[in-house]
């Protein structure tokens, strides 16, 4: 990589490390390059991404962020993955570190609060935000569901007495 290349992912790194909600960091030794792309490809998918780069470069990106005390995390072979959706890429993250033994959750950041692998798989079990907003609709809609069968109910009942007496007599 030249000085230019360098400088321009310590930039993107910076920008990722200040503006997502939820950064995770893991390790991938020994992740085949179609584990890789399918790992990239499960986080892309839910709306996130993964990026690899020297520890290097990530400790001098993260340098100035709210999210400074992961800097420990990277020792080693580690990627992130990121996302605006504070639940997406720990979900993803954990639910391929349960099908593929090489990619080791070390921890991550929420926001300015550190996060241990314990507290990524935490987050990795709450609904997401699609699903969050989902219950709420439902729980909104369920009062005017109940109130249209209720007011529906007695019509139906008179109904249901006249077709009775209409076949009966």
């Amino acid at each position: 990589m030249d000085r230019a290349a360098k400088s321009e992912l310590v930039s993107t790194l910076h920008d990722v490390f200040e503006n997502t909600s939820l950064v995770v960091v893991a390790h991938y030794a020994g992740m085949t390059v179609s584990q890789m792309t399918d790992y990239r490809s499960r986080v892309k998918a839910a709306g996130g991404k993964v990026k690899v780069a020297k520890n290097r470069l990530a400790k001098i990106a993260i340098q100035d962020t709210g999210v400074a005390d992961i800097e420990d995390l990277f020792k080693g072979p580690t990627c992130i993955a990121y996302s605006d959706d504070p639940v997406s890429a720990a979900k993803i993250s954990v639910e391929y570190a349960k099908e593929n033994d090489h990619l080791v959750i070390l921890g991550g950041a929420m926001g300015s609060t550190v996060l241990d692998a314990d507290a990524v798989k935490a987050l990795a079990s709450l609904p997401s935000l699609d699903e969050l907003r989902a219950k709420l609709i439902g729980l909104l809609n369920a009062p005017a569901t109940k109130v249209v069968r209720t007011i529906k109910e007695p019509s139906a009942k008179l109904a249901r007495v006249l077709q009775a007496k209409a076949t009966a007599g």
